[in-house]
């Protein structure tokens, strides 16, 4: 790097220091930043505790039943809690938004509850204080007022004919301000990337290093478009207006539309719809109770016919066990196929709002930012998916323990020894929630990334635009 480059960086930061203005602004940023990681933190772990807690007890009073029938503990169910991941502190994403808690039964699939937004105020529908907030939001609106007179205030004041006069050439000039303002980036970086480093740098060092280099490229891509568009306007007050425009339509403006248009492309049934359409399914699948049914008649001449006897009683096995285990075969299956066909709209939403990052950039570093810290609807998703697995395997074992355990004569008749000892609640495993891997993750964050790097080109294409124009205005 020249040393007429470090020269005019050198003097743009003795001039934001002389600047109240700015040095507040940073000062004030890194506050924000810092209050903002220590109340998401210390919110994360304590919603993160409590769900902790709520496991231990919903197994205990599981594991803590007398002896009961299978089919009863069928229907008594259990609860599932979402953990949390450590760098949801850093952006809590859709969390907020979608449920984390999911009540596991047989014959049903239900959805996760207790959201927050459902349980607070509305404000929390303007977004959660969190470092990415600070970050994506108003960390480039800071960038804007520090830089947006970089090199216009050079034109009014007629010190960049007297630069080039003495040899610097435009480019040197330009890139002077852009290491001047990326310095400043950097500063107001820091307080995130120290949080980034206590929230899961240890835990997570491969989540956490690209969390950061995202947000990194996204306040260099303001840096080069607010020095870009400073070469391009003669006076400061224009280069603000524009880029405060920008600022608008980037951030708020076209993120706010690009949802509600992919809301309306790709639109989802209401819950009710759902409901209506799943109990017209599970009717016309015939009904279990009823020995007359067409399917249910065939599935109990099959099950006679694999065991070469000719009536139920003679079975081996208990035939309600077995008729539960198809019943819950067959619901799951058509739950599942409702579930995937939602995902997969929600999916096509999300595929909307991706090409809508080459309009606004912010779109692209929000799905790598909650990619990286597993808040995002595919981490989502996961917990759904590994939820209705345990549940299916759950119910799956009560039903064969009343297929093994309980005689089809004692199932029918209440009042003989239709009960299982309670020792099989025990060996029914806990839940575990699996994330993503490190590797998965990344792979699926490139195309975000590869759409941050084309707007670095494309800005990068400005700025070597404004030198060349800059050089040409003061002929």
């Amino acid at each position: 790097m020249s040393r007429a480059v470090t020269r005019i960086a050198r003097e743009e930061w003795r001039l934001m220091l002389r600047d109240r203005v700015a040095v507040l602004g940073l000062a004030l940023l890194t506050v924000l930043t810092l209050v903002a990681s220590l109340t998401a933190w210390e919110s994360r772990r304590a919603a993160d505790a409590e769900r902790a807690r709520y496991q231990a007890q919903a197994n205990q009073e599981f594991e803590a039943q007398p002896d009961r029938h299978p089919h009863r503990m069928v229907h008594y169910g259990h609860f599932v809690f979402r953990p949390l991941n450590p760098l949801a502190a850093f952006d809590a994403g859709i969390d907020a938004y979608t449920g984390h808690t999911l009540f596991l039964e047989g014959h049903r699939q239900n959805s996760a509850n207790f959201g927050d937004v459902r349980q607070s105020s509305l404000l929390l529908r303007f977004g959660q204080l969190t470092p990415a907030f600070v970050l994506q939001v108003l960390a480039p609106l800071l960038l804007v007022f520090l830089g947006h007179a970089s090199l216009a205030r050079e034109r009014e004041s007629g010190t960049l004919r007297i630069l080039l006069a003495q040899g610097v050439r435009p480019g040197q000039i330009v890139r002077g301000k852009l290491l001047a303002l990326a310095g400043a980036a950097a500063l107001a970086l820091l307080p995130a990337a120290l949080a980034l480093a206590w929230m899961g740098a240890l835990s997570q060092p491969l989540r956490s290093a690209a969390l950061l280099a995202g947000h990194a490229l996204w306040l260099l891509l303001w840096a080069l478009a607010v020095v870009g568009l400073s070469a391009l306007f003669a006076r400061r007050r224009d280069a603000l207006l524009c880029l405060l425009a920008l600022w608008t339509v980037t951030v708020i403006l076209v993120p706010r539309l690009a949802a509600d248009t992919a809301a309306y492309a790709h639109g989802l049934p209401t819950r009710l719809e759902s409901d209506i359409a799943v109990a017209r399914d599970l009717a016309a699948m015939g009904d279990s109770h009823n020995p007359d049914d067409p399917y249910f008649a065939g599935f109990r001449q099959k099950v006679l016919a694999q065991y070469g006897v000719a009536r139920v009683e003679d079975l081996p096995v208990n035939y309600k066990g077995l008729l539960g285990m198809e019943g819950e075969r067959m619901t799951s299956e058509l739950f599942n196929r409702y579930a995937a066909d939602s995902f997969d709209q929600q999916g096509r939403q999300s595929a909307w709002m991706d090409r809508a990052g080459l309009i606004s950039p912010l779109l692209a570093l929000r799905r790598l930012s909650m990619a990286t810290a597993g808040t995002d609807l595919a981490s989502y998703r996961r917990f759904l998916e590994q939820g209705e697995h345990y549940r299916y395997t759950l119910i799956q074992s009560l039903n064969r323990l009343q297929a093994q355990k309980i005689r089809y004569a004692d199932d029918r008749n209440p009042t003989r020894q239709n009960r299982v000892d309670r020792t099989h609640w025990h060996d029914t495993a806990h839940f575990q929630y699996l994330p993503a891997t490190p590797a998965a993750v990344l792979q699926s964050v490139l195309p975000a990334a590869a759409t941050l790097l084309a707007w670095l080109a494309a800005l990068l294409a400005l700025l070597a635009f404004s030198a060349r124009r800059l050089g040409r205005s003061t002929r």
